[in-house]
């Protein structure tokens, strides 16, 4: 008898042991995002949110960072990587994919923003209630708008509207694109990580894009005058931002 009983204790252990492992094992998230590792987005945003969450769970849940795209794909495509399970969580601009986001994108109006802290708390309510449906398929952790940006040209001092006239200026978004060509210049649409080659290279005189982004690409060792609105006012353009969950 005790031969039968020892063999079926040490199942039931194994069992037992096996269903605690499982309920201790770590959850590993896969967090992209289009920027380099050294960004002010994944040093000052991403990676203290996934401290925070690694910390509250007790070392339950961690997240694995790939910078720069490196899960593959495009910036434009991040949306959907979250949706389709390629990553856990992305960090994204989801008008990089022009026209699937028309609700969202009126905070990407010129001159509709002041500040990003309220700007963005706007955002998240405005999103929440009103444009939900263009977010289908992932969770939103949180929406934000940067600080708003200003025109960085290589080597054009611009000093009037009329020196815009026929400068090709890369644009975040399909607004911006908008705005751009309303001042007389040449959009050219773009992410963020391709401006500093395009403007060495002279694709593009000048490019849209916020002084907090300027540091991730070195634009500031590339451009070497940049125009902005006067202190207080609003700046020209921005962009909305997504950190969504699967």
């Amino acid at each position: 008898m005790t031969s039968r009983i020892v063999p079926k204790l040490a199942v039931a252990a194994a069992l037992v042991a096996s269903a605690f492992g499982a309920q201790a094992q770590q959850v590993v998230l896969k967090v992209h995002h289009f920027l380099p590792s050294t960004s002010s987005s994944q040093v000052k945003l991403i990676q203290p949110w996934c401290d925070k969450v690694q910390k509250e769970s007790k070392d339950r849940l961690k997240c694995q960072i790939y910078p720069s795209m490196q899960l593959g794909g495009t910036p434009a495509q991040l949306m959907d990587q979250a949706r389709d399970g390629v990553a856990d969580i992305v960090w994204s601009v989801p008008t990089y994919a022009a026209g699937r986001f028309t609700k969202s994108e009126v905070f990407e109006l010129p001159f509709m923003t002041t500040t990003s802290k309220g700007s963005s708390q706007a955002l998240y309510t405005y999103i929440q209630k009103n444009a939900l449906d263009e977010f289908k398929g992932v969770k939103l952790i949180f929406n934000h708008v940067h600080d708003g940006t200003l025109l960085h040209f290589r080597d054009k001092n611009v000093t009037k509207l009329e020196d815009l006239k026929g400068l090709k200026i890369r644009a975040a978004t399909r607004i911006n694109s908008q705005m751009i060509a309303a001042m007389g210049a040449v959009p050219v649409q773009m992410p963020l990580p391709a401006v500093p080659e395009s403007l060495s290279k002279g694709v593009i005189d000048g490019a849209s894009v916020p002084w907090e982004g300027a540091p991730s690409i070195k634009l500031q060792e590339i451009a070497k005058f940049a125009l902005d609105t006067s202190p207080g006012m609003p700046r020209m353009a921005n962009t909305i931002f997504a950190f969504a969950m699967n």
